[in-house]
């Protein structure tokens, strides 16, 4: 069990990139950026009275929704299809938590797709601030993944 505390090997492959890139990290700064763009459309709502923020934070947050999925899609793929990956728990708190993320992100995108401006407050500001904690975490769970597991971590053959 103490080998899955270690990091993975530098050459562990990765199963969905493109030119040997994975995927994932690459679409995952869509969501994060429209989930907080989200929350700060709601507030200048809140706070300008305007309706075009409430009309930015229903596109902003079903972009994220939408991204969010497709970077789970990526992720959830590499999770069940490589082994170092899948065998580690804090892999799975990452999915856990992303997972969450999407369903709260997705019933805030729900809940404005009627009314824009009736549902900023009070669901969908609670449901921004959810989504803005549940971005912070599941990127600490991420950074935890690649800083201390080395997941995604390529090794650089070229010599300088």
């Amino acid at each position: 069990m103490e080998k899955f505390g270690l990091p993975l090997p530098i050459d562990t492959p990765t199963r969905v990139a493109v030119a040997e890139h994975p995927i994932h990290p690459m679409l995952v700064p869509f969501p994060i950026a429209f989930f907080m763009g989200g929350l700060a459309a709601d507030g200048a709502f809140i706070f300008f009275g305007d309706p075009f923020w409430a009309r930015g934070a229903l596109w902003l947050i079903g972009g994220g929704a939408v991204m969010g999925i497709l970077a789970g899609i990526a992720g959830t793929i590499e999770l069940l299809s490589v082994p170092g990956i899948r065998h580690r728990a804090a892999s799975w708190n990452h999915f856990v938590v992303a997972v969450l993320l999407l369903a709260v992100g997705s019933i805030n995108w729900y809940l404005r797709i009627g009314d824009a401006e009736a549902a900023v407050v009070p669901y969908g500001v609670f449901l921004s601030c959810m989504s803005a904690l549940l971005v912070a975490v599941a990127g600490w769970m991420g950074g935890k993944l690649v800083f201390e597991h080395q997941i995604g971590v390529g090794n650089d053959d070229t010599d300088d």
